[in-house]
C-alpha cells in the first residue's frame, strides 16, 4: 500500500489506512514504535507494557541459538593469564 507523507507542523507525517488501524487494534491516542531496519525499511509496532515473561521468553530462544563457547576465566586460567 502506498501512502503519502505530508508536513505537519515541523514535522513530516504518515496518515494511517483504517484497515492498518483496524487490523492492529490501535485507537487514538495508542502509541507505536518506529525502527529503522538495516535495509532502511521503517517498521511500526503498536506499543505495549513492558511483558517481562514474554521478554524472558525471547531471551532464552536466543541464547538456544547462540554457539556455546569456553568461559574466559576457564582460558585464562589455562593459559596462565591471570
Amino acid at each position: 500500500m502506498k501512502l503519502q507523507i505530508a508536513k505537519w507542523g515541523n514535522s513530516l507525517a504518515v496518515r494511517l489506512p483504517v484497515e492498518c488501524i483496524r487490523i492492529t487494534g490501535l485507537q487514538e491516542g495508542d502509541s507505536v514504535e518506529a525502527e529503522v531496519s538495516p535495509a532502511g525499511e521503517i517498521v511500526l509496532t503498536p506499543a505495549r507494557p513492558f511483558d517481562k515473561a514474554a521478554f524472558l521468553d525471547r531471551v532464552r530462544k536466543l541464547r538456544a541459538t547462540l554457539p556455546m563457547s569456553e568461559p574466559v576465566v576457564e582460558r585464562m586460567r589455562r593459559e596462565e593469564r591471570y
